[in-house]
C-alpha cells in the first residue's frame, strides 16, 4: 500500500502477494506422466492432508490446497519456490523426491490457473470429461478452508474454476454419457464377457466410484446376481434401500461373498491392500477389477492361475471409442473457459495494481491542488474551474496509460509501480 503526500490510500488488503515474493505454483503428477504404482506412492490420505496443510501454516505458505485422487496428486499454492511445496508433498506420502523428479509437472501463475481449469472441467482427466474430479475439487477446497489455508486468491479462483466447471457440464456434451472409470468397469465387462450378466458380481466399498459402480450395473446391465459389502453397513443398507436390486452383506462375510462371486469389483480408499491372498483359493477362477487407488488388491494374487486382475490404467484405454464426440465438444469448453479465466485475471489486475494507481491519482490530484491554488493567488481573473477540468483530464489521461503499461504481459509490475513511487514521492504504508 501506499501513501501519497501522507495521505492513505487503501488498506493492505489490497495488497499483491506476489509483492512479498511468493508465486503461485501447482506441483504434483498424474496419469500422464506416472503409471498407477508411482501414483499409488505418492497418494496423500485424509489424515496427512491436515497435516500437510498445518505445517504449510506454520511455515509461513500463505494459500494452499492439496488434491489427492486415483489419477493425480496436486499442491497448489503459494511459495518463493516449488520445492517448499514438493518437499510437503514427499514428506506425506510415500515418493521420494527423485521419483518425484521422473514424473512429475510444475505450473506457474499463468499456466497454474489454466491448469487447473482444464483439471476441473474435465479436458485434463484420464478420460476426457470424466467428471468426478469436481466432486474431489471441492472436498479439497473445503479441508483448506476448514484448515484456514485458503487466500483471497485461491478462494476466488476455485469459485470460478468450479463455476466454469458447471457451465461446462451443463451446456456442452463433453461430459456427456456416462464415461468414468465406474463406467469403464461396466464395459469392460459388456467388451470381455458377454454372459458377465448372469455372473455372480461382488462390489466391495461404497465410495464415489463403487456408488458409482452399483448405479452403472443397475442402470445399465441386466445384472441380477450383484453384492455389495462396504466397512459401514449403515451406509450399504441406505443404498440398498434406493437400489432394490443389489443386495448387501456384511464386512465379515467378505471371503465367503468372495468365494461366491465370478467377478469382483474393488473400490475402497485404504492405504494397504483390502483383498489379500488368503482370501482366495488358489484354484478359483475370479475376474478382479481394482478400481481403487492406490491399489487394495495383494497383486501376489495374479500368481494364482485363475486370477485376472485389472486395474484403473488398464480400465482407461477401453473407453477411447466412446469419447469422439467429447473431442468435438473441447473447442465449446475452452470457450467458456476463456470468459471465466479472463473474469479472474481482471479481477486480479484490479487487486494488483488499483492501490499503486489510486497512490500515483492522489499524489497527481494534489500536485494539481497546490498548482491551482498558486495560479489563483498569482494571476489576475484566473479561470480555476477551467483549469481543474483541463487538469483533471491530463490526470485521467496519465493514470490510465499506467494502467495500461502495468497490464502489458512484457512490463515488470513490481518494478515500474517502484519508479512511479520514487518519481512521484509516494511511500509504503507501514500502517
Amino acid at each position: 500500500m501506499f501513501l501519497a503526500n501522507n495521505q492513505t490510500n487503501r488498506s493492505k488488503s489490497g495488497m499483491n502477494i506476489e509483492s512479498l515474493g511468493a508465486t503461485f505454483y501447482i506441483v504434483g503428477l498424474s496419469y500422464k506422466k506416472a503409471d498407477v504404482k508411482t501414483r499409488s506412492s505418492f497418494s496423500v490420505s485424509k489424515a496427512n492432508q491436515v497435516l500437510l496443510l498445518k505445517e504449510a501454516k506454520v511455515q509461513g505458505i500463505d494459500g494452499i490446497i492439496i488434491l489427492s485422487t486415483c489419477n493425480r496428486t496436486e499442491i497448489m499454492g503459494f511459495a518463493k519456490h516449488p520445492f517448499q511445496l514438493i518437499s510437503l508433498l514427499c514428506k506425506y506420502s510415500h515418493g521420494s523426491v527423485e521419483d518425484f523428479a521422473n514424473v512429475s509437472s510444475v505450473f506457474k501463475n499463468k499456466e497454474a490457473i489454466r491448469h487447473l481449469f482444464d483439471v476441473a472441467t474435465g479436458l485434463d482427466s484420464q478420460i476426457l470429461g470424466d467428471y468426478e474430479i469436481v466432486g474431489q475439487l471441492k472436498s479439497a477446497f473445503k479441508l483448506a478452508k476448514k484448515q484456514q489455508t485458503l487466500n483471497a486468491y485461491l478462494e476466488r479462483l476455485t469459485n470460478l474454476v468450479l463455476q466454469a466447471s458447471k457451465k461446462v457440464k451443463n451446456t456442452t456434451k463433453l461430459s456427456s454419457g456416462t464415461t468414468s472409470i465406474s463406467y469403464a468397469a461396466i464395459q469392460y465387462l459388456m467388451d470381455t464377457d458377454p454372459h458377465f450378466e448372469e455372473k455372480n458380481i461382488l462390489v466391495y466399498g461404497l465410495g464415489e466410484i463403487g456408488k458409482n459402480t452399483c448405479k452403472n450395473l443397475a442402470e445399465y446391465t441386466q445384472c441380477s446376481n450383484v453384492t455389495l459389502v462396504n466397512r459401514t453397513p449403515e451406509k450399504a443398507a441406505l443404498f440398498v434401500k434406493e437400489h432394490p436390486q443389489i443386495n448387501h452383506q456384511t464386512l465379515d462375510k467378505l471371503t465367503q461373498e468372495i468365494e461366491k462371486a465370478q467377478i469382483l469389483i474393488v473400490s475402497t480408499g485404504a492405504e494397504i491392500p483390502t483383498v489379500s491372498k488368503q482370501q482366495v483359493r488358489p484354484d478359483k477362477r475370479l475376474l478382479i477389477l481394482d478400481l481403487s487407488m492406490p491399489e487394495n488388491v495383494d497383486l501376489t494374487l495374479k500368481q494364482y492361475p485363475g486370477i485376472e486382475l485389472v486395474n484403473i490404467d488398464e480400465l482407461s484405454k477401453i473407453t477411447d471409442q466412446t469419447l469422439a464426440e467429447r473431442k468435438n465438444e473441447i473447442p465449446k469448453a475452452e470457450a467458456i473457459i476463456s470468459v471465466y479465466k479472463a473474469e479472474f485475471m481482471e479481477w486480479l489486475d484490479h487487486r494488483k495494481f488499483t492501490p499503486a494507481v489510486n497512490a500515483l491519482k492522489a499524489s497527481l490530484t494534489a500536485m494539481q491542488k497546490v498548482e491551482i491554488d498558486f495560479q489563483r493567488k498569482k494571476t489576475k481573473d484566473f479561470n480555476s474551474e477551467h483549469a481543474q477540468l483541463v487538469t483533471s483530464r491530463f490526470i485521467q489521461k496519465i493514470t490510465t496509460q499506467f494502467v495500461k503499461h502495468l497490464k502489458d504481459e512484457q512490463t515488470t509490475t513490481n518494478q515500474s509501480i517502484e519508479v512511479i513511487a520514487k518519481i512521484f514521492e509516494i511511500k509504503e504504508d507501514d500502517n
